[in-house]
């Protein structure tokens, strides 16, 4: 379960549209718990938000990673999407200077789906499912690669050496802790602050900027 504190102001009204958002920048770490205990693996997935009630996570293993041998539909599995984060400093509120009463924290957006995975062995599957990753990270290159461009049947021997898993969701959980709780003047300052830092730093300044005021 994804914390949320008392005052709710971190909670996202839409998860599914925030993980439609996510998964299109970053993988998910799928963890899950099975004979040698838990076990975590980084992949990007598709997100179908119309398969299922919750929609459906969609990504593949390389078949000799053991993860997917542990992977039964009766245990859940939880997939985190962790989008930007970065270090708050104090320093940057106006609170300091009034009252001095102020600590560091750290801002973040994630998003949690939990749901059975079943695993995609056919090649039928796989091969389209191959297809749809590539155009998507592909698709904004200003010359993008093709699964086309491969020699005949390259790609289909290549999916041999992969296994996919249909995670559907049956619980999604969002947050987007970006000093929500915190003064106009204060998260004016953060934003500042962050403004000119690393490019991750920066990344998060633009979130919460995205953030009613």
């Amino acid at each position: 379960m994804l914390y949320q504190p008392a005052h709710n102001r971190f909670a996202v009204d839409d998860p599914a549209a925030e993980l439609a958002e996510l998964c299109q920048r970053v993988p998910a770490t799928l963890v899950t718990l099975g004979p040698e205990g838990l076990r975590a693996s980084i992949l990007p997935m598709l997100f179908d938000p119309e398969d299922g009630p919750h929609g459906t996570l969609r990504g593949h293993l390389a078949r000799g990673n053991p993860h997917w041998r542990e992977l039964v539909s009766d245990v859940e599995a939880l997939a985190i999407f962790d989008g930007p984060d970065a270090y708050v400093s104090p320093a940057w509120y106006e609170e300091k200077r009034l009252t001095g009463k102020v600590v560091p924290t750290w801002n973040y957006v994630t998003v949690q789906a939990h749901g059975a995975v079943t695993l995609r062995q056919e090649p039928e599957w796989l091969v389209p499912h191959v297809r749809r990753l590539v155009e998507r990270h592909e698709g904004m290159r200003a010359e993008p690669w093709s699964i086309d461009d491969a020699p005949e049947g390259y790609v289909e021997t290549q999916a041999r050496a992969i296994v996919g898993l249909e995670l559907r969701i049956s619980r999604l959980e969002a947050k987007r802790k970006l000093s929500q709780n915190r003064s106009v003047a204060d998260v004016a300052g953060t934003i500042a602050g962050l403004a000119e830092g690393s490019p991750m730093e920066r990344e998060v300044a633009a979130e919460m900027r995205r953030e009613p005021s």
